[in-house]
């Protein structure tokens, strides 16, 4: 089952990278799942883990999605023929449906489409984007807390269960 559980869920084996930033200064909303457009040099380097998603975001252009900002930092031992840009322009490959379902919330005022997760699926490199409302200080203050509550219950349950 390399990489998946029983209920079909992703297990951390097949992660590569995640923006945990995203998680908090975001509202995360609708999720997609959508391929990347790489080059041989790009697709090795993200099998050794050297991708960086952190300070990356989508951009819409002309009817289609491009990644921005993602480091995807070259290996050693490339090919010296070959003209390495970490940073590049990634194209994302979606669906016209999901293309246009993203292009109509981004309009709304407050809304954007950031990078989650890049991970493995059958041998493919996905990246999971979200559509994103932005969360005021008040409400990451609000996050914080309703986390810290629920880490204090599972240390109740935790210690309870003996």
């Amino acid at each position: 089952m390399s990489g998946k559980t029983k209920k079909g869920k992703k297990t951390d084996s097949s992660a590569i990278a995640s923006n945990r930033k995203a998680r908090h200064e975001y509202f995360l909303e609708d999720r997609f799942e959508a391929g990347l457009a790489l080059l041989g040099w790009e697709v090795k380097s993200i099998r050794d883990g050297r991708i960086q998603i952190a300070e990356s975001y989508v951009v819409l252009h002309r009817g289609e999605a491009f990644l921005e900002g993602a480091n995807i930092s070259p290996l050693n031992s490339a090919s010296t023929h070959v003209v390495t840009e970490p940073q590049r322009r990634r194209k994302l490959l979606l669906h016209t449906r999901e293309l246009t379902q993203i292009h109509s919330a981004t309009q709304q005022k407050g809304y954007t489409c950031v990078p989650i997760n890049v991970y493995w699926k059958n041998n493919h490199i996905k990246l999971e984007i979200a559509l994103a409302r932005g969360k005021q200080s008040q409400d990451k203050r609000q996050t914080k807390k309703d986390q810290d509550w629920q880490r204090q219950k599972e240390r109740l349950m935790k210690h309870s269960a003996y």
